[in-house]
C-alpha cells in the first residue's frame, strides 16, 4: 500500500518533502545531525542544510544517506523528483518548521541554530480547515504551555540508559531488550506515547546496532525483538498523530517479519497495517490488507479473529454493512473455537468485539446502535485502560450527537477531553476534532461551548 505524502502546508516544494522526509528518518533513528553524519561520511553542517532545503544534496550523497537510513529507495526516488534546482538555493522559501514557528510568534526574530531549527513534534493545531496533527518547533510548543505535547522530542538519553554487556549481571541483549519492551508498554498505559516514544526510538537503534554485529541465531532472535520495536513504534507514533512515522515504523517491520519468517507476526502486523489505512481513510487498502491478514494468520487462532474484525470494519468504511455485520458475527463464533493459550490478541474477547461492532455501526450510521454499543463497552472496560475509556467516550460523544442529543454528546465529549489532555492521544482527539465540527454547526448552547473550550486549551494555536 502506497501512501501518498501528506501535503503539511502549501509552500513545500521537492526540495523541502525532501528534507523533510531526511529529518524524519534521521528522527525515526534516533539520531543526531552529528551521528548520521558520522555515518553517512558528510559534513554535519551541510547535513543541517539539506534538512532545511538549504542546499541540495548530489545524488551520490542522497543515495548514501538512503543506504544508512534504511529508506529503501525513498529517499532517492524523492531527490530524483527534484528536478533542475541549483545545488545552492538563493532566496529559498520558508522551511516548515521556520514558517510554522514565524506565524506563532510574528513578532520574535530570534536566530535559529540548525540543531534548533529540525528539533519539531507532532501537535494537534487549531486550523481554518479543523484540528490537524503538523510538525511544530518544540520551542514554539513548549512556549505555549503545552509541555506535554513536546515531550515527544526530548532527547531519548533522559528516558533511558544505553544497554551495556559489561558485568556478569548484565543480562544478554535479547533478554534486556524484551524486558525494557515490556516495561516501556507498562509506562505507555501509565504516561502516554508522547513520553515513551523517544526512548523506543533508542532502543531501535541500539537494536539495529547490535544486530547488525552479531551472527546466527543471535542475530535472527534480535531481527525478531527488532521487529516487535518497530510495530510498538508504529503505534505509539499513530497515538501521537504522527501518521509519516506510524506507517513507516510498520512496513518496517512488516519486511522484518518476512525476513524473520514468523508468519504469526506478518499476520499481525498486515491487521495492524489494515488498521492504519483504515485511520488514514484508505477504505479499500483497509479491507484488503484485512483480507492478506486473514490469508496468512492460521486457521482457528486468535490472529484470525483479529483480521476477521478488520474485514468487518473495512466493509463498514465501504457502507457494506450487511457484510460487516456477518464479520463480527463470525468473529465472535472464531473467537470461541480460537486457541486460548495463544500470545497473540491475549486482550482479545467478545467485549472487545462488540466494541469494534459499535464504532462500524457509528460508521455505517446507525448512531442508535452504536450508542448502546458504547455504553456497554464503558461499563465492561478495565478501570487501568484510562486511553481506550477516552476514546470510547469520544466515539460515543458522536452517536449522541449522530441521534440529536447535543446536551449528552458535549457532556460525554468533555470528558473525553479530560482524558486527551491526560495521555495526549491523537485516537481521541481526532474524535474529538469531528465532535467539534458537528456541533459547532448545530448548536451553541452552553455545554458546547463549555466543551469547544475545553478542546481549545489542549490545542496548539498558531496565530492567523
Amino acid at each position: 500500500m502506497a501512501q501518498k505524502p501528506r501535503e503539511l502546508t502549501p509552500w513545500v516544494s521537492p526540495l523541502h518533502s525532501w528534507g523533510y522526509e531526511l529529518r524524519e528518518l534521521r528522527t525515526l533513528r534516533g539520531l543526531s545531525l552529528r551521528a548520521l553524519a558520522k555515518q553517512a561520511v558528510l559534513d554535519h553542517a551541510h547535513l543541517g542544510r539539506f534538512e532545511r532545503a538549504e542546499r541540495m544534496a548530489s545524488r551520490d550523497q542522497a543515495a548514501q544517506l538512503d543506504v544508512v537510513l534504511g529508506a529503501n529507495g525513498m529517499l532517492l526516488r524523492l531527490w530524483e523528483r527534484i528536478g533542475d534546482e541549483h545545488d545552492h538555493v538563493a532566496n529559498p522559501p520558508a522551511h516548515v518548521a521556520n514558517a510554522l514557528n514565524k506565524l506563532a510568534f510574528p513578532d520574535q526574530q530570534q536566530a535559529v541554530s540548525p540543531e534548533d531549527d529540525t528539533d519539531t513534534v507532532v501537535v494537534p493545531c487549531r486550523t481554518p480547515e479543523g484540528i490537524r496533527f503538523v510538525p511544530v518547533p518544540r520551542r514554539a510548543v513548549l512556549a505555549s504551555g503545552l509541555v506535554g505535547l513536546a515531550a515527544a522530542s526530548l532527547p531519548a538519553p533522559a528516558f533511558a540508559a544505553p544497554y551495556s554487556p559489561v558485568g556478569s549481571s548484565t543480562p544478554a541483549p535479547v533478554e534486556h531488550f524484551a524486558q525494557v519492551r515490556r516495561v516501556l508498554i507498562q509506562t505507555d498505559n501509565l504516561m502516554g506515547p508522547r513520553t515513551v516514544l523517544p526512548a523506543i526510538t533508542q532502543k531501535l537503534g541500539e537494536l539495529t546496532g547490535l544486530r547488525r554485529r552479531a551472527r546466527g541465531k543471535d542475530a535472527d532472535r534480535l531481527l525478531e525483538l527488532e521487529t516487535r520495536f518497530e510495530e510498538l513504534a508504529g503505534w505509539l507514533a499513530q497515538d501521537i498523530g504522527d501518521q509519516r512515522a506510524a506507517y513507516a515504523h510498520t512496513a518496517r517491520a512488516l519486511d522484518d517479519s518476512h525476513i524473520t519468517g514468523d508468519m504469526e507476526l506478518t499476520a499481525y502486523i498486515l491487521g495492524r497495517k489494515a488498521q492504519l489505512a483504515a485511520d488514514l481513510g484508505h477504505r479499500s487498502d483497509a479491507l484488503g490488507l484485512a483480507t492478506a491478514a486473514r490469508r496468512t494468520a492460521p486457521a482457528g487462532s486468535r490472529l484470525e479473529v483479529i483480521a476477521v474484525m478488520h474485514q468487518a470494519h473495512g466493509h463498514s468504511l465501504l457502507g457494506e454493512k450487511l457484510e460487516a455485520l456477518r464479520g463480527y458475527d463470525e468473529a465472535l463464533l472464531l473467537l470461541d473455537r480460537a486457541d486460548q493459550d495463544s500470545v497473540w490478541g491475549s486482550w482479545l474477547d467478545s467485549a472487545y468485539i462488540h466494541t469494534a461492532r459499535a464504532r462500524s455501526l457509528a460508521d455505517l450510521g446507525d448512531h442508535n446502535q452504536a450508542v448502546a454499543g458504547f455504553r456497554d463497552a464503558l461499563e465492561a472496560l478495565p478501570a487501568g485502560y484510562r486511553r481506550d475509556r477516552g476514546v470510547y467516550l469520544a466515539r460515543a460523544a458522536r452517536s449522541h450527537a449522530g441521534v440529536g442529543d447535543v446536551e449528552q454528546a458535549a457532556a460525554v465529549g468533555l470528558e473525553a477531553v479530560q482524558i486527551a489532555a491526560e495521555t495526549g492521544s491523537a485516537r481521541i482527539i481526532d474524535q474529538l476534532g469531528l465532535l467539534d465540527v458537528t456541533l459547532t454547526a448545530t448548536s451553541s448552547a452552553t455545554g458546547v461551548r463549555e466543551f469547544r473550550s475545553a478542546l481549545d486549551r489542549i490545542l496548539y494555536h498558531p496565530a492567523q
